[in-house]
């Protein structure tokens, strides 16, 4: 088993959804840590560990930021910290796999699936060994009591439930 540290400077955590059910509005965490254990010979044994700093959200809109960060969405100041904890890790097929873990949002914790696949590895010019994973999943929102809406003239609503989220991470072995 190997212990990685998150290189945040060459990572993010993204998320997309809709506006009004015809535009994508995209977003990101700007603060946030990550820790790996991995054992490349039986991947079941690898665990997750990622803190995100709530009010780190950032649509580059700072009036839906901060409605972001109110008791509407994330309700930040409450419940400072989003969670994600892995359980279990399944092989879906060469380099990629199936990551089972607990999401914390608002004090509500749902199990999420998300699509991962290593994207490579290797020795830096300094040295250090780096891996490489991208991630994908979707939520519903209103899973975790995210369920600001209005509803619009013409039918649907202003924000989509469903939010996709995009991991892209490169690791560092830690020493």
């Amino acid at each position: 088993m190997t212990t990685y540290a998150i290189d945040t400077a060459h990572s993010e955590i993204t998320f997309t959804a809709r506006h009004m059910m015809f535009a994508k509005v995209r977003g990101q965490f700007k603060s946030w840590t990550a820790a790996l254990s991995y054992d490349a010979r039986d991947t079941s044994k690898t665990a997750v560990q990622v803190d995100i700093d709530a009010a780190s959200i950032d649509t580059r809109e700072a009036q839906r930021d901060g409605h972001l960060r109110s008791d509407d969405f994330f309700s930040a100041e409450k419940f400072p910290k989003v969670t994600f904890k892995s359980k279990r890790i399944e092989r879906a097929g060469e380099k990629k796999y199936k990551l089972v873990g607990d999401l914390t949002i608002r004090d509500t914790t749902r199990e999420v699936t998300l699509d991962v696949e290593q994207t490579g590895g290797g020795k830096d010019p300094w040295g250090n060994q780096r891996l490489g994973f991208s991630a994908k999943g979707a939520i519903n929102r209103s899973d975790w009591g995210l369920k600001w809406n209005q509803t619009l003239e013409a039918g649907g609503v202003l924000v989509s439930d469903k939010v996709d989220i995009e991991v892209e991470a490169q690791v560092i072995e830690k020493s």
